[in-house]
């Protein structure tokens, strides 16, 4: 099992219409074939300098790099979180 995870914030004004409507269309990334467990978090620690997180996993490498590979996923990143994102941090996880 992989554990993708991303902190990020956007380049957006918090409770703005833009960023509701960036996090409505990151739920396209839960329909992709293999993605499951996804959830959009808010940030609450005053420890870290981000806003919001996505987290996903992944049944193997395969369905993991199917994902990344995948038109949906492509576009999302292309099209939204290139030009919206202000800074993010990506780490993935297996178990110990």
């Amino acid at each position: 099992m992989i554990r993708h995870t991303v902190a990020f914030s956007l380049k957006h004004a918090a409770g703005s219409a833009e960023e509701k409507a960036f996090l409505d269309a990151a739920l396209v990334l839960k329909a992709i074939p293999g993605v499951e467990k996804f959830e959009q978090l808010r940030q609450v620690s005053p420890k870290a300098d981000y806003a919001f997180g996505f987290s996903m996993e992944f049944a193997d490498q395969a369905a993991y790099d199917g994902y990344n590979v995948h038109p949906d996923h492509v576009a999302f990143v292309r099209d939204r979180w290139v030009p919206e994102v202000a800074r993010f941090q990506e780490i993935d996880y297996v178990a110990l």
